[in-house]
């Protein structure tokens, strides 16, 4: 877990969300050029909206890409659905590292991302709220 500061435009983002989705807000922050919101659990599909409407609005108005997910107290369901369009995959938590079981090398390469990029991606995410070493992938 890292102490979470925010910027005058991070705050204005978060503002601007809560009130057009009226959803509960976790946390908002940057990553590379989208803008990542973490919804409190519960909230997700009053913050996408129907069909993806919210998301779609939001990005054209802040002109950025934008990415939701929602935020669970136990780190495994919590990674799923942050690595979601991902699934059949299986999520261990043992000894402060999280490892991820995937069945094939094509469900690896789709976690890892170009250059790694997912995955560091991820790791960032989840150490902000878990205490962690590493997350592997087998």
């Amino acid at each position: 877990m890292t102490k979470i500061l925010y910027d005058v435009e991070t705050m204005k983002f978060s503002t601007y969300f809560e009130s057009f989705t009226k959803s509960r807000l976790k946390d908002c922050f940057k990553e590379n050029e989208t803008l990542v919101f973490v919804v409190m659990p519960g909230n997700l599909a009053k913050a996408v909206g129907k069909g993806g409407s919210n998301v779609k609005k939001i990005s054209q108005k802040l002109k950025k890409q934008v990415k939701i997910i929602e935020f669970n107290e136990d780190i495994t369901k919590f990674i799923a659905k942050a690595i979601y369009p991902v699934r059949n995959v299986e999520i261990e938590f043992k000894d402060n590292n999280v490892i991820i079981h995937c069945p094939d090398t094509k469900t690896k390469g789709l976690i890892y991302g170009r250059e790694k990029e997912r995955l560091k991606s991820l790791s960032s995410l989840v150490k902000r709220y878990f205490k962690i070493n590493e997350i592997k992938i087998e």
